[in-house]
């Protein structure tokens, strides 16, 4: 099993499937456009920027499950993005990250690379995970961890 086996919605309702970035090195983070670690959106831009040349994808999935801190529709959601940190990166429509609703993927990345003591569930808004280019998740990283404390194990991977 690899990330390659899911699909999801983008923000503009395109349906696609996670191969579509085969053989590239992924950093798939849930978000959220009212949360405290939102300016986050910065550094992750930056760091697609910097790195997706040699081969490096940011994927932002919005989720309205921690503190109700995305509360807008997927338009309204990609519009913030862009207009306020310049985001270029896909994102996706709206999903939950955890409980009996959460998507597929997010379900397989907790499992796959749970987070403290084991535990699978998401704790709260920009959880990280980095996956090689084979589709296996290889860290999760929790959201006081910047963008910018990425930069070597993305390195590593490119």
């Amino acid at each position: 099993m690899s990330i390659y086996n899911f699909t999801a919605a983008l923000s503009n309702g395109e349906t696609v499937g996670m191969e579509t970035w085969r053989g590239r090195v992924l950093l798939i983070v849930n978000t959220a456009s009212q949360c405290g670690f939102t300016p986050q959106y910065a550094g992750l831009e930056a760091l697609y920027r910097a790195h997706k040349d040699a081969g490096l994808t940011v994927l932002g999935f919005p989720c309205n499950q921690f503190g109700n801190q995305e509360p807008g529709t997927d338009a309204q959601i990609g519009a913030f993005c862009e207009k306020n940190y310049g985001v270029t990166f896909p994102i996706f429509a709206r999903i939950d990250v955890k409980g009996p609703e959460a998507h597929p993927l997010f379900r397989y990345l907790t499992h796959a690379r749970p987070g403290i003591l084991g535990t699978e569930a998401i704790k709260w808004n920009f959880t990280k995970f980095l996956v090689d280019r084979n589709g296996a998740p290889v860290a999760r990283y929790a959201p006081r961890t910047s963008p910018q404390a990425l930069e070597a194990p993305i390195a590593r991977l490119l």
